[in-house]
């Protein structure tokens, strides 16, 4: 269901769809047609760097026209069968996690890039990702898909070289501050956490080194039954995820501040710090095709897809959308 902001959410949404230019374009909104639905649903992240666009976006959606907007509440691992299900009509999430979706069946068209990088390995005593054969390997919100094909891109076998500790119910991130485990792939509002803690150090970060940081990371993906039946709403969406990218980058403690009586994980300083350290800026630099190649390849190499790449370029992205509104929203 939709979730009620407070007057002073939604004062600080409207004044960021102002500022963006929404309000003073009832034209360009009219020349396009109407709406064929009012009605958008979006699954609650709660994963800073994924939902802040979403949340961000509140406000801009209505200026688009739309009347009823609501954040879904479901497990992450159940989101490819909430897509299914048709429970959910759009999402922001790691690239590597729509083609697993896809991959099992979820019907998700892949329709833009939000942002590069996110991702931070961190260790102890340790100075490379070659160095962690044998050793104990946590993560908590992040892909277990990202580290294997960062494993095999050295050469390791992350099956048999790595003593994986991903159960939630362990908390393998509070595990790694403790000095327990050797490593943890830490995803936003994590590496902020244990930079707080002195936990510790990074020794890769997606937003800086290739070839990760040369791809975008989370990406916006549509159900593919309303993506069809939808085109202008979908558009719309669209404009109105990457308004809000645009104010990540530019009012991040705005942004970290309307989010943080969401329930998300992290808190509004964490929240704060990972806004303004993730490149949002740069979603029109990045190309999404070559994103979503470079991950479906190394995904299908690695055997943890059984899609080709050639499959889902053709079958699950349409990126018109994307590339129209790069143009029209130029910097």
């Amino acid at each position: 269901m939709a979730i009620k902001q407070t007057r002073r959410g939604i004062l600080t949404a409207m004044s960021a769809a102002g500022a963006l230019g929404l309000f003073s374009a009832p034209r360009a909104l009219a020349a396009e047609g109407s709406l064929e639905t009012t009605s958008v649903r979006l699954f609650k992240s709660s994963l800073i760097c994924s939902a802040a666009p979403q949340f961000a976006a509140e406000g801009l959606l209505r200026a688009e026209g739309f009347k009823e907007i609501a954040y879904i509440e479901v497990p992450r691992t159940e989101l490819a069968q909430a897509f299914s299900d048709g429970m959910v009509d759009f999402t922001v999430t790691f690239a590597g996690n729509h083609i697993q979706a896809i991959d099992r069946g979820a019907p998700i068209t892949i329709l833009a890039g939000v942002h590069a990088g996110c991702y931070e390995l961190f260790a102890r005593g340790l100075g490379s990702i070659t160095e962690l054969k044998g050793k104990r390997v946590g993560l908590q919100a992040g892909s277990p898909a990202l580290l294997k094909l960062m494993a095999a891109q050295v050469g390791l076998d992350p099956e048999r070289d790595f003593q994986w500790v991903i159960d939630p119910k362990a908390k393998p991130l509070d595990l790694f501050a403790e000095g327990k485990i050797d490593a943890f792939l830490g995803f936003p509002p994590e590496p902020q956490e244990l930079r707080a803690r002195h936990a510790g150090h990074v020794i890769l970060d997606t937003t800086v080194d290739r070839p990760w940081s040369q791809y975008f990371c989370c990406m916006l993906g549509g159900n593919r039954e309303y993506v069809h039946e939808h085109p202008i709403a979908t558009r719309r969406v669209v404009r109105a995820i990457l308004k809000a990218t645009d104010l990540c980058a530019q009012e991040p403690a705005r942004v970290a501040e309307n989010i943080s009586n969401r329930g998300l994980i992290g808190g509004y300083d964490h929240d704060r710090q990972a806004l303004s350290e993730l490149p949002y800026y740069k979603w029109r630099e990045y190309n999404a095709e070559d994103t979503i190649r470079f991950y479906s390849l190394r995904l299908h190499e690695a055997g943890l897809i059984k899609a080709t790449p050639t499959k889902i370029m053709a079958e699950n992205t349409d990126w018109h959308f994307f590339d129209e509104l790069k143009r029209e929203l130029k910097a």
